[in-house]
């Protein structure tokens, strides 16, 4: 693997140990995500919260879409709680909801809010609209169903991970342009935004840790249903699919949008971030120097400690919550 000199030495040391997911070998990089996560969750205590799943209505001729929805144990008695639509990562062809687990016991429990974990159906066996058809059906669920849910249906918030992140941008769009569900904040972490592949980072990192241009090539690829030999017309590509590519980005709600140094997704979330700002859209963007994509995996780090430190800041902001004491 290459060297990065700007890689943040805490990160280098563990570097080298993370398993290499290639996107050409889905079914190898699956196993290994789960061996990997596995390992991550047999440590997860569920004590102090309260969770089921909840089967959201899907699209028409489509299965219902699981969720994953944790709430402090108090929220019956609490009035209407602020929710987080969460969407996970894993390059819209691997991961599942549950890998979440305890990003989203972390957010209950320091901000007393709900958090639905979306467990859409995967690239390539599902390409787009098929996955975003699921988060936006899972958010449409919440909305119509906040009263039963204890949901604030004011105060939802939209945000995931990598490709979770582009999904988040995506159905924030959508909920923006059909004005079905009001979303109150969107968080953006390292988001997967672009299908040209044309930025800087994009053709520079071809041998960065955890995620690089082949996989990102082929997870574009996977997700919009080609076969790799024909690209596809600007006028084919959806900006649901691929909000790098949306015109017209006025009135979406607040975000908070965060992108790793050492990240082909690095320049298309700074561009992302900065189209949206010139849209009149309030917009908090950090650029974690010395980190690659998914370097927050390696969560004694102190620049990963940092980077989910802010994450609860800015959805206390966007939910207009206050940190609990931990």
């Amino acid at each position: 693997m290459t060297t990065f000199p700007t890689m943040d030495p805490e990160l280098a040391a563990a570097a080298a140990m993370l398993p290499k997911l290639d996107f050409a070998d889905l079914t190898t990089a699956r196993e290994r995500f789960t061996t990997m996560t596995e390992a991550m969750l047999a440590a997860v205590s569920y004590e102090g919260i309260t969770w089921r799943e909840l089967a959201a209505p899907g699209p028409e001729g489509a299965p219902d879409v699981s969720i994953r929805f944790f709430t402090p144990p108090d929220a019956a008695e609490r009035d209407a709680l602020p929710t987080l639509l969460w969407l996970h990562g894993g390059g819209f062809a691997i991961g599942q909801a549950k890998v979440e687990d305890p990003l989203c016991i972390d957010l209950v429990q320091r901000l007393g809010i709900a958090v639905a974990s979306v467990d859409y159906r995967l690239a390539p066996e599902t390409p787009y609209p098929g996955p975003l058809q699921d988060c936006y059906a899972a958010l449409r669920y919440l909305h119509a169903n906040a009263a039963e849910l204890g949901v604030d249906p004011e105060r939802i918030a939209v945000g995931g991970q990598s490709a979770g992140g582009g999904l988040a941008a995506g159905t924030t769009l959508l909920a923006r342009d059909r004005g079905e569900v009001p979303v109150a904040f969107q968080l953006l972490e390292i988001p997967e935004l672009d299908d040209r592949l044309e930025t800087r980072s994009m053709v520079e990192f071809v041998d960065t840790p955890m995620w690089n241009r082949p996989n990102a090539v082929l997870s574009w690829q996977y997700y919009l249903g080609r076969n790799g030999t024909a690209a596809e017309s600007d006028a084919e590509v959806s900006p649901y699919a691929a909000p790098a590519r949306a015109q017209d980005l006025r009135g979406l709600p607040p975000t908070y949008l965060s992108t790793m140094e050492l990240d082909p997704l690095r320049d298309e979330g700074i561009a992302y971030a900065t189209a949206l700002l010139q849209a009149g859209v309030s917009v908090e963007l950090h650029s974690f120097p010395g980190t690659f994509h998914g370097s927050s995996l390696l969560s004694t780090a102190a620049v990963s400690v940092r980077g989910a430190a802010e994450v609860i800041v800015a959805l206390a902001r966007g939910l207009q919550v206050e940190q609990r004491s931990s």
